[in-house]
């Protein structure tokens, strides 16, 4: 199998080649490591990345942390997704051979701040910086879909792996033994282990029933029993809460959609699809991923 990765050399994408170093893994990128080259501010991609083609995962974009967003920390957050996925589809819509399937990546932001209120991939889009980038993120996708490729949009939790991510900014003042709850700590948080997230889009990439909109969560637990968890995994106290203003006054605004915001996220659609994770608690994916 072909495979294209836009993003191939962070977090994800990285776990993702190593899953398919079986298959001709093509890799997209503006650094000279990448196969080939794309500059999405300009509106140029050497479209020959397309070429013979079946699988296109899509996870290019800028980090949304560490620091505040500015203004212009979001116009490029927006550019990074947007015009990257604008750019893409449109080449695939032009493609001579298009692919089977777009796995693009999103995220649960889209469904804002919902407090303690389940949702799943049926819930409207929320409000908010991350709610109104992930909504067009998605659209963005509307040329390749026009064309007839499947297009699956990977709504993705907090990833967990020690080489990227969230855990990976928490693993040390955690194993300094600064962790602690932010804010009151009842905000849910919902996570899946890296390992299980390559594997849902693996099956994701073959199975063809899946379009649209997939939420790529094992399970959602609050912050103040994910604090603890990840105390215990690192054998370390989680005595230092960090208060609501002082993450405010760090962060503005990124505090409140990234690290108080409540999304209590359930995936109905890899259920119904049959996937099944193979961590299905969180101190079993800590273990994992430490």
């Amino acid at each position: 199998m072909r495979i294209l990765i836009t993003g191939g050399s962070g977090f994800l994408g990285s776990a993702m080649r190593g899953h398919w170093a079986g298959q001709e893994v093509r890799t997209l990128g503006r650094g000279g490591l990448s196969d080939f080259q794309w500059a999405p501010a300009d509106g140029e991609m050497d479209a020959t990345a397309l070429e013979g083609v079946e699988t296109v995962v899509h996870l290019a974009g800028e980090s949304l942390g560490p620091g505040r967003w500015t203004g212009g920390k979001k116009a490029r957050i927006r550019e990074s997704r947007i015009q990257g996925t604008k750019l893409l589809c449109q080449q695939i819509a032009q493609s001579d051979s298009l692919p089977k399937v777009l796995l693009a990546a999103s995220g649960i932001g889209f469904y804002g701040n919902c407090g303690d209120t389940v949702v799943d991939e049926s819930a409207p889009q929320g409000t908010g910086f991350l709610a109104d980038l992930c909504g067009e993120w998605e659209a963005a996708t509307m040329p390749a879909q026009e064309a007839g490729v499947r297009v699956v949009h990977l709504r993705l939790g907090i990833v967990l792996g020690a080489e990227g991510g969230a855990l990976a900014a928490m693993r040390l003042p955690f194993r300094l033994g600064f962790g602690g709850r932010l804010g009151s700590g009842q905000q849910w948080m919902p996570w899946i282990g890296l390992a299980d997230t390559v594997r849902a889009v693996d099956f994701l990439m073959t199975n063809d029933r899946a379009a649209g909109p997939v939420n790529l969560v094992s399970g959602a637990v609050r912050n103040l029993e994910f604090t603890k968890a990840l105390g215990a995994a690192l054998k370390r106290p989680t005595l230092m809460p960090v208060p609501a203003w002082g993450l405010r006054l760090l962060l503005g605004e990124a505090a409140d959609e990234m690290l108080l915001s409540s999304t209590r996220v359930q995936s109905g659609r890899l259920g119904d699809l049959g996937f099944m994770p193979q961590y299905r608690t969180l101190p079993e994916a800590l273990a994992e991923a430490l």
